[in-house]
């Protein structure tokens, strides 16, 4: 199964990838983030950043629904990323395989077309 450092192994594998200073895990491309730590928001205490869970950026609500439908073992969602294309997974329970490809097509989302070109093979 997968942990933190799959995510971030992944991650700054990916062309032009900026790694954000947390307490967890928090990735970027282009400046839009793609795949970082959850933030859990319990009411009257501190946010907790979660590194065995990953929020990652899916593209559309209901690419989101049919992965916490479709997988409800391994994705989640909350009220606070409700109408937001994000979805969580539990790391313990997704197979690196797996994580790769979701970390992978978060990025491909998010990253401008000239960078996506890169892994592509197309770019300079």
């Amino acid at each position: 199964m997968a942990d933190a450092d799959d995510v971030r192994r992944l991650a700054l594998a990916l062309p032009e990838v900026q790694e954000i200073p947390s307490d967890g895990f928090d990735f970027r491309v282009g400046g839009h983030g793609f795949v970082w730590s959850y933030p859990e928001r319990r009411p009257g205490q501190r946010r907790l950043i979660r590194t065995d869970v990953a929020v990652l950026y899916v593209g559309d609500e209901a690419e989101k629904q049919a992965l916490v439908l479709g997988e409800p073992d391994l994705f989640f969602t909350t009220p606070a990323y409700d109408g937001s294309p994000l979805v969580m997974v539990w790391l313990e329970r997704v197979e690196p395989e797996r994580l790769a490809e979701l970390v992978t097509d978060a990025w491909r989302m998010r990253a401008p077309d000239d960078v996506r070109a890169l892994l592509d093979g197309r770019g300079d």
